[in-house]
């Protein structure tokens, strides 16, 4: 069965930390390009950060450059998010996704060929 499942999420007082994780299965994980998305509490949505398949070169989005790692281990076929400095405006539902078009991991969050069910991450002020 292909599918990502995630894990990490929970409830952390600002400036706390998280680490996200992602374990793909059913697919080449190293074929994707790999990341995360978030759907905020209001319904917007924002690509957080990924890794391209093509260099495996990172992305982030400008609101969290300096606070968010992501990194992925091919070996376990898991990607990771590190989050730290965590802000209440990163309260959200965090979604890994895989797809071989980066654009729509990062931009579009839209038909998506691989997506995970989702981790919510709450940061209290």
């Amino acid at each position: 069965e292909v599918q990502l499942v995630e894990s990490g999420g929970g409830l952390v007082q600002a400036g706390g930390s998280l680490r996200l994780s992602c374990v793909a299965s059913g697919f080449r994980f190293d074929d994707y390009c790999i990341g995360w998305f978030r759907q905020f509490p209001g319904g917007g949505r924002e690509g957080v950060s990924s890794i391209s398949s093509s260099d495996g070169s990172a992305d982030y989005a400008e609101s969290v450059k300096g606070r968010f790692t992501i990194s992925k281990d091919s070996a376990k076929n898991t990607v990771y998010l590190q989050m730290n400095d965590l802000k209440p405006e990163d309260t959200a539902v965090y979604y890994c996704a895989a797809d071989r078009a980066i654009v729509r991991i990062m931009e579009v969050h839209e038909f998506l060929e691989i997506k995970g069910q989702g981790t919510l991450v709450t940061v209290s002020s």
